[in-house]
């Protein structure tokens, strides 16, 4: 089973789409391992966005998450990061495909509703960057019999 993180934005957070995006993720059959809202911080951000820290839109994205707080969350699953990103549709909310989150309720780029982990490496990075060991959960699902076949779990 792979671990992945999702940050639910504050555009997300901001239109009530809490409960309804986290829906998508749980009626997909992802379990959530760790869930929590929090105020990003400056040095969160500087760390979790380092890589676009060079970039003239930087200070904006920083500006932008800090409006609200955000719903953290880290989703287990098979192929958890790859069935995530799927489900989130591209970074363009107006170029993402009906049916996925961006694609549904997004018409932006920087408002897209959510973060989601981009590979298993990056997901191993960010997992215990918003989550301590004591904050994620394993438990046994009643529906995996039903999510999953014997030789799938």
């Amino acid at each position: 089973m792979e671990r992945t993180l999702v940050l639910i934005k504050p555009d997300a957070v901001q239109r009530g789409m809490i409960g309804l995006v986290t829906g998508r993720f749980e009626s997909k059959g992802l379990k959530v391992a760790g869930l929590k809202m929090m105020q990003l911080t400056d040095g969160l951000l500087n760390e979790h966005y380092g890589h676009l820290s060079d970039k003239p839109f930087f200070p904006r994205i920083k500006s932008f998450m800090q409006e609200t707080p955000v719903v953290a969350m880290c989703l287990e699953g098979v192929d958890a990061v790859d069935v995530v990103r799927g489900l989130c549709g591209v970074t363009n909310a107006r170029q993402a495909s009906p049916g996925t989150i961006r694609g549904d309720f997004g018409m932006s780029v920087q408002c897209n509703l959510v973060h989601a982990s981009d590979s298993l490496e990056t997901a191993r990075a960010e997992v215990p960057r918003f989550f301590s060991d004591a904050e994620l959960f394993t438990y046994a699902k009643a529906d995996d019999p039903v999510v999953y076949a014997d030789d799938e779990r």
